[in-house]
Protein backbone atom coordinates (compact mmCIF):
# COMPACT_ATOMS: atom_id res chain seq x y z
CA UNK A 1 0.00 0.00 0.00
CA UNK A 2 2.92 2.54 -0.83
CA UNK A 3 1.00 4.06 -2.88
CA UNK A 4 -1.59 5.14 -0.63
CA UNK A 5 1.18 6.50 1.74
CA UNK A 6 3.09 8.67 -1.26
CA UNK A 7 -0.53 10.13 -2.21
CA UNK A 8 -1.15 11.33 1.06
CA UNK A 9 2.33 13.12 1.07
CA UNK A 10 1.87 14.27 -2.21
CA UNK A 11 -2.20 15.53 -0.74
CA UNK A 12 -0.07 17.13 2.47
CA UNK A 13 1.51 19.47 0.02
CA UNK A 14 -2.09 20.57 -1.56
CA UNK A 15 -3.24 20.87 2.29
CA UNK A 16 -0.65 23.05 2.92
CA UNK A 17 -1.99 25.63 0.35
CA UNK A 18 -5.29 25.38 1.47
CA UNK A 19 -4.22 25.93 4.75
CA UNK A 20 -2.12 29.22 3.65
CA UNK A 21 -4.71 29.95 1.13
CA UNK A 22 -7.52 29.71 3.92
CA UNK A 23 -6.45 32.32 6.37
CA UNK A 24 -5.49 34.98 3.58
CA UNK A 25 -9.56 34.61 2.61
CA UNK A 26 -10.12 35.57 6.41
CA UNK A 27 -10.40 32.40 7.71
CA UNK A 28 -8.86 31.76 11.26
CA UNK A 29 -6.37 28.92 12.11
CA UNK A 30 -9.02 26.60 13.73
CA UNK A 31 -11.37 27.82 11.05
CA UNK A 32 -9.57 26.38 8.47
CA UNK A 33 -8.87 23.16 10.03
CA UNK A 34 -12.51 22.30 11.48
CA UNK A 35 -13.26 22.98 7.28
CA UNK A 36 -10.35 20.08 6.68
CA UNK A 37 -11.58 17.96 9.43
CA UNK A 38 -15.33 17.74 8.90
CA UNK A 39 -15.52 18.45 4.94
CA UNK A 40 -12.37 16.68 3.92
CA UNK A 41 -12.91 17.28 0.03
CA UNK A 42 -10.57 19.34 -1.49
CA UNK A 43 -12.36 21.16 -3.81
CA UNK A 44 -15.53 21.91 -1.66
CA UNK A 45 -13.14 23.82 0.79
CA UNK A 46 -11.73 25.75 -1.70
CA UNK A 47 -14.32 26.56 -3.20
CA UNK A 48 -16.39 27.82 -0.36
CA UNK A 49 -13.15 29.91 0.86
CA UNK A 50 -13.14 31.35 -2.87
CA UNK A 51 -16.51 33.09 -2.10
CA UNK A 52 -15.89 34.09 1.33
CA UNK A 53 -12.68 35.40 0.36
CA UNK A 54 -14.27 37.17 -2.40
CA UNK A 55 -17.03 38.72 0.27
CA UNK A 56 -19.85 36.18 -0.94
CA UNK A 57 -22.40 35.04 1.37
CA UNK A 58 -22.26 31.60 3.85
CA UNK A 59 -25.14 30.48 1.58
CA UNK A 60 -23.49 30.76 -1.84
CA UNK A 61 -20.61 29.30 -0.14
CA UNK A 62 -22.02 26.27 0.85
CA UNK A 63 -24.10 25.98 -2.37
CA UNK A 64 -21.10 25.75 -4.47
CA UNK A 65 -19.38 23.01 -2.35
CA UNK A 66 -21.88 20.73 -1.75
CA UNK A 67 -22.26 21.12 -5.88
CA UNK A 68 -19.12 19.95 -6.24
CA UNK A 69 -19.61 17.42 -3.57
CA UNK A 70 -22.49 15.59 -5.23
CA UNK A 71 -19.94 13.41 -6.80
CA UNK A 72 -18.89 11.87 -3.72
CA UNK A 73 -22.78 10.52 -3.32
CA UNK A 74 -22.07 8.89 -6.42
CA UNK A 75 -18.92 7.59 -5.35
CA UNK A 76 -20.30 6.67 -1.95
CA UNK A 77 -22.70 3.91 -4.34
CA UNK A 78 -20.16 2.73 -6.47
CA UNK A 79 -18.37 1.47 -3.24
CA UNK A 80 -20.88 0.09 -1.33
CA UNK A 81 -20.58 -2.95 -1.80
CA UNK A 82 -17.00 -2.84 -1.03
CA UNK A 83 -16.77 -0.92 2.04
CA UNK A 84 -19.94 -1.50 4.01
CA UNK A 85 -19.46 -5.54 4.72
CA UNK A 86 -16.32 -6.97 6.75
CA UNK A 87 -14.37 -9.90 5.75
CA UNK A 88 -16.80 -12.08 6.22
CA UNK A 89 -19.47 -10.73 4.33
CA UNK A 90 -21.56 -8.96 7.41
CA UNK A 91 -23.02 -5.73 6.82
CA UNK A 92 -21.15 -3.37 9.16
CA UNK A 93 -23.07 -1.43 11.62
CA UNK A 94 -24.32 2.31 10.75
CA UNK A 95 -21.94 3.81 12.76
CA UNK A 96 -19.20 2.39 10.91
CA UNK A 97 -20.55 3.21 7.58
CA UNK A 98 -21.07 7.00 8.36
CA UNK A 99 -17.48 7.02 9.45
CA UNK A 100 -16.59 4.91 5.95
CA UNK A 101 -18.39 7.69 4.03
CA UNK A 102 -16.94 10.35 5.59
CA UNK A 103 -13.49 9.03 3.79
CA UNK A 104 -15.22 8.33 0.19
CA UNK A 105 -13.26 10.78 -2.04
CA UNK A 106 -11.50 10.95 -4.93
CA UNK A 107 -8.33 10.05 -3.81
CA UNK A 108 -9.81 6.64 -2.13
CA UNK A 109 -12.28 5.90 -4.75
CA UNK A 110 -9.86 5.42 -7.36
CA UNK A 111 -7.52 3.22 -5.23
CA UNK A 112 -10.20 1.15 -3.94
CA UNK A 113 -11.88 0.04 -7.72
CA UNK A 114 -8.50 -1.08 -9.07
CA UNK A 115 -8.14 -3.94 -6.40
CA UNK A 116 -9.16 -7.20 -7.22
CA UNK A 117 -10.66 -8.84 -4.25
CA UNK A 118 -13.17 -7.59 -1.72
CA UNK A 119 -10.46 -7.62 1.30
CA UNK A 120 -7.74 -5.15 -0.81
CA UNK A 121 -10.21 -3.51 -1.56
CA UNK A 122 -11.12 -2.51 1.96
CA UNK A 123 -7.72 -2.08 3.17
CA UNK A 124 -6.92 -0.11 0.16
CA UNK A 125 -9.60 1.90 0.97
CA UNK A 126 -8.62 2.40 4.84
CA UNK A 127 -5.17 2.75 4.33
CA UNK A 128 -5.76 5.53 1.64
CA UNK A 129 -8.30 7.03 3.56
CA UNK A 130 -6.12 7.30 7.13
CA UNK A 131 -3.17 8.34 5.36
CA UNK A 132 -4.98 11.04 3.74
CA UNK A 133 -6.89 12.55 6.38
CA UNK A 134 -3.31 12.69 8.76
CA UNK A 135 -1.87 14.20 5.84
CA UNK A 136 -4.52 16.98 4.77
CA UNK A 137 -5.53 17.87 8.37
CA UNK A 138 -1.79 18.44 9.37
CA UNK A 139 -1.34 20.30 6.32
CA UNK A 140 -4.16 22.56 6.87
CA UNK A 141 -2.79 22.99 10.44
CA UNK A 142 1.12 24.03 9.49
CA UNK A 143 -0.43 26.29 6.24
CA UNK A 144 -2.80 27.93 8.95
CA UNK A 145 -0.08 28.64 10.92
CA UNK A 146 2.20 29.38 8.37
CA UNK A 147 -0.25 31.98 6.85
CA UNK A 148 -1.46 33.79 10.71
CA UNK A 149 2.10 34.38 10.50
CA UNK A 150 3.03 35.94 7.07
CA UNK A 151 1.66 38.79 5.05
CA UNK A 152 -0.09 36.05 2.49
CA UNK A 153 -1.23 38.42 0.59
CA UNK A 154 2.11 40.60 0.05
CA UNK A 155 3.23 37.18 -1.00
CA UNK A 156 0.59 35.99 -3.64
CA UNK A 157 -1.15 33.33 -1.95
CA UNK A 158 -4.71 34.67 -2.47
CA UNK A 159 -4.47 34.03 -5.62
CA UNK A 160 -3.81 29.88 -4.27
CA UNK A 161 -7.64 29.31 -4.87
CA UNK A 162 -7.77 30.60 -8.43
CA UNK A 163 -4.64 28.80 -9.10
CA UNK A 164 -5.83 25.33 -7.60
CA UNK A 165 -9.40 25.45 -9.88
CA UNK A 166 -7.37 26.28 -13.20
CA UNK A 167 -5.34 23.27 -12.56
CA UNK A 168 -7.93 21.02 -12.43
CA UNK A 169 -9.32 21.88 -15.37
CA UNK A 170 -7.01 20.82 -18.22
CA UNK A 171 -8.40 17.13 -17.70
CA UNK A 172 -11.60 17.97 -18.63
CA UNK A 173 -11.32 19.91 -21.32
CA UNK A 174 -9.64 17.14 -23.57
CA UNK A 175 -13.55 16.02 -24.50
CA UNK A 176 -16.68 18.45 -26.74
CA UNK A 177 -18.73 18.24 -23.98
CA UNK A 178 -15.91 19.08 -21.39
CA UNK A 179 -15.02 22.30 -23.27
CA UNK A 180 -18.60 22.89 -24.22
CA UNK A 181 -19.78 22.92 -20.44
CA UNK A 182 -16.65 25.62 -19.17
CA UNK A 183 -17.59 27.72 -22.20
CA UNK A 184 -21.17 27.80 -20.75
CA UNK A 185 -19.98 28.28 -17.12
CA UNK A 186 -17.39 30.85 -17.92
CA UNK A 187 -19.69 33.08 -19.96
CA UNK A 188 -23.08 32.60 -17.46
CA UNK A 189 -20.72 33.41 -14.94
CA UNK A 190 -19.09 36.41 -16.27
CA UNK A 191 -22.27 37.49 -17.78
CA UNK A 192 -24.14 37.77 -14.19
CA UNK A 193 -21.39 38.98 -11.86
CA UNK A 194 -21.89 42.68 -11.87
CA UNK A 195 -25.97 42.39 -11.70
CA UNK A 196 -25.95 39.38 -8.82
CA UNK A 197 -24.37 38.74 -5.18
CA UNK A 198 -21.03 37.48 -4.71
CA UNK A 199 -20.62 33.64 -5.22
CA UNK A 200 -24.50 33.78 -7.01
CA UNK A 201 -23.00 33.51 -10.26
CA UNK A 202 -21.17 30.87 -9.78
CA UNK A 203 -23.54 28.53 -8.41
CA UNK A 204 -26.11 29.84 -11.50
CA UNK A 205 -22.85 28.64 -13.59
CA UNK A 206 -23.73 25.33 -13.62
CA UNK A 207 -25.88 25.26 -15.73
CA UNK A 208 -23.18 24.38 -18.30
CA UNK A 209 -22.59 20.97 -17.27
CA UNK A 210 -26.52 20.88 -18.55
CA UNK A 211 -25.14 21.47 -21.81
CA UNK A 212 -21.58 19.89 -21.35
CA UNK A 213 -24.22 16.56 -21.41
CA UNK A 214 -25.77 16.61 -24.10
CA UNK A 215 -24.59 14.60 -27.00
Amino acid sequence: MSASVTLGAAVGVTALSFGLAAVSAGASVWQACVLSFFTFTGASQFSAMSVVGAGGSAVAAFGGAALLAVRNFVYGLALAGRISVDDDGRRLSLGRRLVAAHFVIDETTAMTTTQVTPRLARTAFWVTALSLFITWNLGTLVGALAGSLLDTQALGFDAAFPAAFLAMLPPHLRTRQGRLAALTGAVVCVALTPFVPVGAAILVAVVGVLFGARP
